[in-house]
């Protein structure tokens, strides 16, 4: 089953529990606006059968994600959205989602597989918001003084 796009893609080789994996791809598509409030989430039974994960596992997700306020489980009608982690759209997002579409398409033409530019989205990434707040000024990396 496929909510709104939504469908739970599971990567057994990455470490990451099933479990987390859920939880990680349903704040991205709150925070990229694919889900928002009032939106379901698709059953335990419609995971298992698209991701091949057992049905408890989805559960333990969707506990999680109402522990954290963004979900809540309405007995015999599903688990539903009850809050939105999207911003506001900005132009300025807009832009650097163009600029990083481009840049992927550049990646790609080079050679690049996807673990690559996860591996060299991550480093600069961590590099860049090491030891930084949301208001956090951006100086560059942090190193030896």
């Amino acid at each position: 089953m496929v909510v709104k796009g939504l469908e739970f893609r599971i990567d057994r080789r990455s470490g990451v529990a099933a479990y987390q994996q859920i939880v990680q791809q349903t704040k991205q598509a709150l925070r990229l606006g694919v889900l928002g409030p009032g939106d379901q989430l698709p059953t335990a039974k419609a995971v298992a059968q698209t991701s091949a994960v057992n049905p408890n596992t989805t559960l333990k997700a969707y506990r999680e994600l109402e522990r954290e306020g963004l979900v809540e489980a309405r007995p015999g009608l599903g688990t539903f959205v009850s809050q939105s982690l999207a911003r506001p759209q900005a132009p300025v997002d807009s832009l650097l989602r163009g600029e990083l579409e481009s840049w992927m398409d550049r990646a790609r033409e080079a050679g690049l597989e996807q673990d690559d530019v996860t591996a060299l989205v991550t480093s600069v990434m961590e590099e860049r918001y090491a030891g930084t707040g949301p208001a956090a000024e951006h100086a560059g990396p942090a190193g030896p003084a």
